[in-house]
């Protein structure tokens, strides 16, 4: 199956003192790179977060943020840890004792300081197994987005590939015909400059030219290029970079048909191409 770099999942898990807030966000990106955004309740689970996200997620921008809400005042037991109290204290004499003009702490920014407000202590064992329990489900949640988005980007690649096709299917008989025409209207200015005696040297030149503009192999190529991009989609994911690097081949052939044209329907036959391929590529740089 094919996956998309983005998605978006969120999760809320009922722990024994409020309530476990999770959200992930993915975007497309070369590589995996992860970003956290841990509240302090739950920071010392870091590794443990970090580690769970980097074996289920190969590719992508991720941000992880998640947060303990607190139940309500009126929910849960309040008290004031002493020891944080008796330290901030100390520090406030020493403060004052250094810049005697400074405004004493007021008794709500006593109320807001870190750690003097507790209420019922969290378990760091269950409130750890609630952070993998969220972040699995989140990331369940984020995996089925990117899948449902996988099967859109693969359509639209299919659908361009199919419109290669049968552009190439066409230009391909026709290729003699033009090159014919152009050969002979060669022939007769050949003739004008080199003179009726120098059938040698027409046929030199016009052999050399025949090689220059012989764009059956870039043909050939696409058509092995597009079967391979073809395998690849059934095969799943992780394809981005192939891919990627197929499009940067499909686009090399592309630009060398457009070089040897001879005709402007082989050169519009080739600008067209060129655009599916761009069209493409936008959707396989978002693909893990």
């Amino acid at each position: 199956m094919i996956y998309s770099m983005t998605g978006y999942a969120s999760v809320e898990h009922e722990v024994s003192n409020g309530v476990l807030v999770l959200e992930l966000r993915s975007v497309n990106h070369r590589y995996l790179e992860l970003q956290l955004k841990l509240d302090d309740n739950v920071r010392i689970f870091e590794p443990q977060i970090r580690e769970l996200i980097s074996t289920r997620l190969k590719r992508g921008k991720v941000e992880c943020r998640i947060n303990l809400a607190h139940r309500a005042v009126e929910q849960r037991q309040v008290q004031l840890d002493e020891t944080v109290l008796h330290q901030l204290a100390q520090m406030t004499v020493s403060v004052q004792r250094h810049f005697p003009e400074s405004r004493p702490l007021s008794v709500s920014d006593i109320l807001r300081w870190p750690g003097v407000v507790l209420g019922e202590s969290a378990d760091p064992e269950a409130l750890g197994s609630a952070i993998r329990d969220s972040l699995l489900e989140a990331v369940k949640q984020m995996t089925e987005a990117r899948a449902r988005e996988g099967v859109k980007l693969k359509t639209i690649i299919l659908d361009r590939l199919a419109e290669m096709e049968v552009l190439v299917g066409k230009v391909r008989p026709v290729l003699p015909e033009q090159v014919k025409a152009y050969q002979e209207r060669l022939t007769a200015k050949l003739r004008e400059v080199f003179g009726v005696a120098d059938e040698e040297r027409i046929r030199q030149e016009l052999t050399i030219f025949a090689q220059r503009i012989d764009v059956d192999e870039e043909l050939s190529r696409l058509g092995a290029h597009v079967a391979e991009v073809k395998r690849i989609l059934e095969v799943g994911s992780p394809a981005g970079k192939q891919l990627d690097f197929l499009m940067q081949e499909l686009n090399r052939e592309a630009n060398t048909l457009a070089s040897k044209s001879v005709s402007t329907e082989v050169s519009q036959a080739a600008m067209t191409l060129k655009l599916l391929i761009e069209q493409m590529r936008e959707q396989v740089q978002n693909i893990e």
